[in-house]
């Protein structure tokens, strides 16, 4: 399970953390500063939590971002604020109210997940409460207000009791130290998850966000990292660079047919090569399909889609 995080702000060292080092157990996407795009991406991404990573930033957008604060409040979206401790106490004194939690950096890729699962599954158990406190009072505005008795009014109770213990079970799966990565029963059906591999750390961040609202989503910088990710995880469909550094694409795609625990993942190379002779070469590999990059998100959702649904 994964937890959608929208990401914002100047500090692409910080985002491109989240892109690169904790992709197992965030969904990432990242929006600008404009005010009309943040509320978009909340809309239509329905984000966890919402992170601000400062760097540098104008007093114009930490007055927006302060001011976002309130509608994501009754959203019940909360706000993390990532940055230097001045960046941050900037943001402190313009904001009406303070972040729901404020990392100072430097800071550690495993503090920095270790904190936000924290709050989001702190933000989810509320909700819950609120939820189990509407529910109470509903019911007992309609036990006050019906007219009807006996067997009727217990059927009505045992209903409600049966619904207060599938909410404390939820609350006590939120509430427990799993680190983030337990299935939590509120959670949709899993999705098919792709892996893709490629030493440009731009065109990976580029795929990411092209494929996050469809399928789950990991990356890998070279061929030996997305060979030791496979060797404790699985995927549905590797979306491949033909030309890196060390293992090229060829190289990685023989090591996954050669085993038999990968040689059956369908395999899209990704490819900035355009002459005729490179191309049937990389067809003789039987890759089940390639692209020419750049890549167009259109050609690259239609290719998954034949390729694994």
């Amino acid at each position: 399970m994964k937890y959608k995080v929208l990401l914002t702000g100047k500090n692409d060292s910080a985002i491109d953390d989240f892109f690169m080092q904790m992709s197992d157990n965030f969904e990432v996407l990242t929006t600008s500063l404009r005010y009309a795009d943040i509320t978009r991406h909340m809309t239509y991404f329905k984000p966890d939590i919402f992170v601000y990573c400062l760097y540098n930033e104008t007093r114009d957008d930490l007055t927006q971002i302060a001011n976002l604060k309130l509608r994501m409040s009754q959203g019940n979206t909360p706000l993390v604020v990532i940055g230097l401790k001045d960046d941050c106490d900037e943001f402190l004194q313009i904001a009406n109210t303070a972040p729901d939690l404020i990392l100072h950096r430097p800071v550690s890729v495993a503090t920095i997940q270790e904190k936000i699962i924290s709050l989001v599954k702190d933000n989810r158990f509320r909700k819950v409460l609120d939820e189990r406190s509407e529910e109470r009072a509903a019911a007992e505005r309609e036990s006050a207000s019906s007219s009807s008795s006996g067997s009727k009014d217990s059927g009505s109770r045992r209903n409600i009791s049966i619904d207060r213990k599938s909410i404390d079970k939820l609350m006590e799966q939120l509430a427990s130290p799993d680190g983030g990565t337990g299935p939590l029963p509120d959670i949709p059906g899993k999705r098919k998850h792709i892996l893709v591999v490629d030493d440009n750390a731009m065109m990976l961040k580029m795929l990411k966000e092209h494929l996050h609202n469809d399928y789950d989503v990991a990356t890998a910088a070279s061929g030996r990292v997305a060979l030791k990710f496979l060797e404790r995880k699985t995927t549905d469909l590797i979306l491949l660079d033909y030309e890196m550094p060390e293992e090229s694409g060829p190289d990685v795609l023989e090591q996954l047919r050669a085993s038999e625990h990968t040689k059956d993942i369908p395999v899209i190379f990704l490819t900035g090569v355009t002459d005729t002779k490179k191309i049937k070469e990389a067809l003789a590999l039987k890759p089940q399909s390639y692209l020419l990059k750049p890549v167009d998100r259109e050609k690259l959702l239609d290719t998954i889609t034949k390729t694994i649904g």
